[in-house]
């Protein structure tokens, strides 16, 4: 109650604050939830509801995060170089609010800042870093979650999210920070005038869409023929002037855009749940493509950084998944890098430990080196770095996770829903040359890999309790691992946490960073990999099936999902 009335005695910049404290007058429910805690600040920034409150995203706790991240670049620039921000925001509410105060207190303690002056993809802020050799970056965005949330992502000087490292150095700073008396603030429009904001043009636009294009593997044998008919869906998104952009450039694509979802729109009026993975965010653009028989639908997220697909089915459209994608771009790239004559010397592949076990069959099947890593596409971001670092950035071939995220060039240093997108239309053109849909591609590729199933489960934890109840089912499970699960023998058990050892720090024994991941091999080809999110109060289950049909494959997961050691 202490903070809510100092927050009420305050004359707040946003109006719409001061309306909600004043609407929650004497609602104690309500002002405890809004003030219970400090918004977390963790290695995905911040995620939260928007509204008033110390555990809210509005422009006092963006502000804090920001004088935090300023006054850890300070005390990091042993050189007293100029320091240098880029700032980039999706279509969410209150995104271009929360980039205008970042910038302005950024300028304020002597760092310039380079905002983009329109909304756009999260892999352009990626992009903005290193085109402009920035120390950080922040990307206003709340990926794909529901239009009362939003978001603040920081960047390294890597284009690279950070890990968590920088995360707890400007967390130490942030708690130093009094939310309304220590955060410096100048006016915006004069820093702009000034020449400490620059506004980010169509120059670093343009140059971003060329390096997306670059990465295109058409050629004029594909390009002859009857068009790709194609259904886009930018979800009320930043995606729709980057993806229509580059997909324009090629005559053989007819693109429909789905008109309801076509205008950034932060309220998501017929999405609420604006996530390429859930299916009901998808029923407009597949209902567009029986109407106009479309080849395929793609479909992008709010902040454009993940890209789903559906094709042509025998009946209607199907929708891969994450890891069908992946496995169908993985091929796709490597068959056609054969063909042309450009594949690299040495190639590697990333994907995550999470994604699809069919990756590894494709990936010797063509000589590749495939690496996987931690869950989050930074930890991709990262084995570029290291290949560009050895002077080897060509060795690059692609990178995916199964959460629909793709990148093929070393350009940026995350996903990339409109270099996605544009593979993805091309690899579609690719086959159907041949007389095949994406569909049967896949099933031709299941037939020579193996058919995988795989499936993810997710366990709400709200609130302190629910902390605390993730943190014994992570610690029960590896105290006591499975013996079997559904029905087959668990005959290896991989731990990616050492005692001793902070989220991060380097794990000599898995050879990554050390995280709180339990993994669990069975002797049927079965996996379970069990993790807390770094992002939500939840408790996630990767699943992972082997079968000699899709139905065998699909029958293994169902009694997966039934195991008792997913009985949280």
């Amino acid at each position: 109650m202490v903070l809510y009335n100092t927050w009420k005695s305050q004359k707040l910049d946003d109006s719409d604050l001061t309306a909600e404290l004043t609407a929650i007058e004497g609602n104690e429910k309500e002002i405890f939830d809004r003030f219970r805690c400090d918004l977390e600040f963790g290695t995905g920034g911040l995620r939260g509801l928007i509204g008033a409150g110390t555990n809210r995203m509005n422009i006092y706790t963006v502000g804090k995060a920001t004088q935090g991240l300023a006054n850890c670049l300070i005390k990091q620039n042993e050189t007293g170089k100029e320091l240098s921000v880029a700032i980039a925001y999706d279509s969410r509410n209150k995104g271009e609010l929360f980039t205008r105060r970042s910038a302005s207190i950024l300028a304020a303690n002597g760092i310039k800042v380079y905002v983009y002056s329109e909304l756009a993809p999260t892999p352009a802020l990626s992009f903005a870093v290193r085109y402009y050799g920035c120390d950080a970056g922040i990307c206003v965005t709340a990926s794909h979650n529901p239009a009362v949330y939003n978001g603040y992502k920081v960047y390294g000087s890597d284009g690279c999210q950070i890990g968590p490292a920088m995360a707890d150095v400007i967390l130490d700073e942030i708690g130093k920070t009094d939310i309304f008396n220590d955060v410096k603030l100048t006016d915006y429009d004069k820093a702009v005038a000034d020449g400490k904001i620059v506004l980010i043009g169509d120059e670093v636009f343009d140059a971003f869409l060329k390096e997306v294009k670059k990465e295109s593997l058409l050629s004029d044998d594909v390009r002859t023929g009857d068009k790709l008919k194609i259904v886009y869906t930018p979800l009320n998104g930043a995606g729709r002037r980057s993806v229509t952009t580059v997909l324009a450039t090629e005559s053989c694509y007819d693109v429909t855009v789905v008109k309801e979802q076509e205008m950034p729109d932060g309220n998501f009026p017929t999405c609420p749940y604006p996530n390429p993975e859930n299916p009901e965010a998808l029923n407009l653009a597949l209902a567009l493509c029986e109407k106009t028989d479309a080849d395929i639908m793609i479909a992008t997220d709010p902040d454009c950084d993940r890209c789903r697909v559906a094709a042509k089915a025998e009946v209607g459209y199907k929708a891969l998944s994450g890891n069908e994608t992946g496995i169908l771009l993985l091929d796709y790239i490597c068959k056609r890098k054969l063909e042309l004559g450009t594949m690299p010397k040495s190639p590697v592949a990333v994907t995550t430990i999470v994604s699809t076990v069919m990756a590894d069959g494709v990936a010797n099947e063509y000589g590749i080196e495939m690496r996987r890593v931690l869950t989050g596409f930074k930890y991709i971001g990262e084995q570029i770095g290291l290949l560009e670092k050895d002077g080897e950035t060509d060795r690059y071939l692609f990178g995916f996770e199964e959460s629909c995220g793709y990148l093929s060039g070393p350009y940026v240093r995350d996903k990339d829903g409109v270099n996605a997108s544009l593979l993805i239309c091309e690899m579609a053109l690719y086959y159907k040359r041949k007389g095949i849909t994406l569909i049967e591609a896949f099933d031709a590729l299941c037939k020579k890999h193996g058919y995988y199933k795989e499936a993810l489960l997710n366990y709400s934890f709200e609130g302190a309790e629910g902390a605390v109840k993730m943190k014994s089912i992570i610690e029960g499970l590896r105290a006591q691992p499975p013996k079997s699960i559904a029905g087959s023998k668990v005959i290896d058990v991989k731990d990616y946490h050492k005692a001793g050892l902070r989220e991060g720090e380097y794990n000599d024994e898995t050879g990554l960073p050390d995280s709180n991941v339990l993994e669990f091999n069975t002797e049927n080809g079965c996996k379970v990999i069990v993790r807390p999110s770094g992002t939500e109060p939840k408790m996630k289950a990767y699943l992972s099936a082997v079968g000699k049909s899709a139905d065998e494959a699909e029958s293994i997961i169902e009694r997966i999902k039934k195991d008792e050691v997913l009985k949280f």
